[in-house]
C-alpha cells in the first residue's frame, strides 16, 4: 500500500524503515510478515533512487534462486511486490531529518512528522563522482554515473566511449557498452582490476575494450556535449587527449549517512558502526543494514541477509520491550502480488485513442495529431532502473486525472530515430504536449507533485 505524508501523526509506528534497496525491502518483508505492518520510506532523490544500486544494473547473476540471471529493475520490482503483499506500507519521499534523541523517534518526510519506536536504517551508499574542473559543464551532456540508465542515448550511438574504475561495476558498464559505442575505453588508476575474475575474462577477450592502466583523468572538454577526455598516465607521467562522446564513472560509493551523523556511531569512512554480525547500532532500537554499514562485501544478497536480521531483531526488540504492537491480517493467505505487466507496443489492431497509457511510436503518432487531451511522452529504455521508478508515479497522475490526460511510452532503443529528433540524452525524459506543443519537460526522476502541478496549470489554463 502505498500512503501519503500528512503534517503530523499521533499514531507511533511499531517500526519505520528507511531505505529501499534489498536490505530495506528484505527487512519489509520479514517485518509484515511478522505483523508490525511496518512503514518503509523509500527515498527519492537523496542518496540515489528508489530501488538502490540493483536499479543501475543489467544482470544480476549470482542472487540465488535466478539461474539464468536476472535484471537488477526486474529483481528490486518482485522484492517491492512481495513486500506490499504482506502489507507494507510505502511512503515514496526522502527521509529529510531523524532525531534519535528522543522516544519515539521522530522523522521528518515531506513536510510530515512520523513517530516509530524502530527504525531499521538501510539508506544504501551513492555513487561517487570525481569532481572534475569541468565535470558540471558536461554532467548529463556526455558524463553520467549510470552506463545501464544512460548507455541507449542516441548520442553514444557508434561512438567512443570510455569508463573509469577498475572494479566489477566499471568492468560490466563497459561491456554494457559495447552494445551501443563503437569502442570503449577502461580507465583504470592501479596496475590491476578489483573485479571478479569472470569479469575480467569477459573484459581482456572483448576486442572492443582497451584498457588504460596506471591512468588518471584530468579533466573533460568540448562544446554543446563532451567530446575528449584528458588522461594522465602516472608512470610516464605524459597527458593524452582522448576523443570521446561519452563518460561514464564507476568509481565506488560512499555510505547516505548523513541522516544520522552525530547522533549515532560511524567509522572513519562514515559507515554506521554495528554490533559485530548483528545489526544493532550504538543506540537501543536504532537498527542498520545493508551498504550504509557493510564496508567490505556490499552485495545484493549480503544486505537482503542484513535486512533480514534487522527485522527480526527489532521485532525482539519491541518485544522485550512491551513496545509492540500487531496488525492481524483479515485473510491469512494474502491476495497474489501484483507484478509490472509488460505493455505492448500499439499497433493499428490494438490501439485505442481512449486508454490512457500505451506504449510505441504508432500510438504516440495517433494522440499527437489527433488527440484534444495533454499528452505525456516517457522516454525509457528497457534496463533503465530510474525508469522502473518513474513510469509507476506517471501512471498514478494520469489515474488521477480521469480522462483529461494520456501517456505513451517510447523505448529509446526501439524508436532511437523518434528520441533523436526529441532532443533525448538520457533516460527517463518525460515531455508534456499540448496541441502539439511542447509545454514543459523533465530529465530524470521527479516527484509525482511535479507533474501533478504541471498539467493542473495546463489544463486550468485551458479553462480560463
Amino acid at each position: 500500500m502505498v500512503v501519503e505524508a500528512s503534517r503530523e501523526s499521533h499514531e507511533i509506528q511499531n517500526l519505520v524503515i528507511i531505505g529501499s534497496g534489498p536490505a530495506g525491502y528484505t527487512a519489509a518483508i520479514y517485518a509484515a510478515r511478522a505483523n508490525l505492518s511496518p512503514l518503509l520510506i523509500t527515498g527519492f532523490q537523496k542518496g540515489g533512487i528508489q530501488g538502490g544500486q540493483l536499479m543501475t544494473t543489467t544482470y544480476v547473476e549470482n542472487f540465488p534462486g535466478f539461474p539464468n540471471g536476472v535484471m537488477g529493475p526486474e529483481l528490486m520490482d518482485l522484492l517491492k511486490a512481495q513486500a506490499l503483499r504482506w502489507g507494507t506500507k510505502l511512503l515514496e519521499v526522502d527521509a529529510e531529518k531523524i532525531n534519535l534523541q528522543t522516544r519515539p523517534f521522530v522523522i521528518e518526510a515531506n513536510k510530515g512528522l512520523i513517530k516509530t519506536n524502530a527504525v531499521i536504517l538501510a539508506t544504501g551508499a551513492n555513487a561517487k563522482r570525481l569532481h572534475l574542473p569541468n565535470e558540471k559543464l558536461f554532467w548529463s551532456k556526455g558524463i553520467s554515473a549510470c552506463a545501464i540508465c544512460d548507455g541507449a542515448t542516441p548520442q553514444f550511438h557508434n561512438e567512443e566511449l570510455a569508463v573509469a574504475g577498475g572494479g566489477d561495476s566499471a568492468c560490466e558498464e563497459a561491456i554494457y557498452l559495447t552494445k551501443y559505442g563503437s569502442f570503449v575505453h577502461l580507465i583504470v588508476r592501479s596496475k590491476q582490476f578489483r573485479a571478479s575474475a569472470a569479469m575480467i575474462d569477459r573484459v581482456i577477450r572483448n576486442p572492443q575494450i582497451k584498457v588504460h592502466w596506471e591512468s588518471e583523468i584530468m579533466d573533460v572538454e568540448g562544446d554543446e556535449w563532451l567530446r575528449a577526455v584528458k588522461l594522465k598516465n602516472k608512470v610516464k607521467n605524459d597527458i593524452t587527449t582522448l576523443s570521446v562522446k561519452g563518460l561514464f564513472y564507476a568509481i565506488g560509493h560512499k555510505p547516505n549517512s548523513e541522516l544520522v551523523k552525530g547522533q549515532i556511531e560511524l567509522n572513519n569512512n562514515n559507515y554506521i558502526l554495528t554490533k559485530p554480525g548483528r545489526p544493532e547500532t550504538s543506540l537501543e532500537g536504532v537498527f542498520a543494514a545493508g551498504d550504509v554499514a557493510d564496508s567490505e562485501w556490499r552485495q545484493g544478497i549480503t544486505a537482503a541477509g542484513s535486512g533480514c536480521k534487522a527485522a527480526l531483531a527489532a521485532e525482539r526488540w519491541l518485544n522485550q520491550n512491551s513496545l509492540i504492537k500487531f496488525f492481524p491480517k483479515e485473510n491469512i493467505e494474502p491476495e497474489k502480488a501484483d507484478l509490472n505487466i509488460i505493455i505492448e507496443e500499439s499497433t493499428e489492431k490494438n490501439y485505442s485513442s481512449n486508454a490512457l497509457w500505451q506504449k510505441g511510436s504508432y500510438a504516440l503518432r495517433k494522440l499527437y495529431h489527433e488527440s484534444k487531451n495533454p499528452l505525456f511522452v516517457i522516454y525509457s529504455s528497457q534496463n533503465c532502473g530510474p525508469c522502473h521508478v518513474l513510469k509507476p508515479q506517471l501512471k498514478r497522475v494520469i489515474e488521477e486525472l480521469n480522462g483529461k490526460a494520456q501517456g505513451v511510452e517510447i523505448d529509446i532503443e526501439i524508436d532511437k530515430e523518434i528520441a533523436q529528433q526529441a532532443g533525448v540524452n538520457g533516460t527517463p525524459t518525460v515531455q508534456l504536449f499540448n496541441q502539439k506543443k511542447l509545454f514543459q519537460q523533465w530529465k530524470g526522476v521527479k516527484q509525482r507533485s511535479e507533474f501533478s502541478t504541471a498539467i493542473k496549470t495546463l489544463l486550468d489554463k485551458e479553462i480560463s
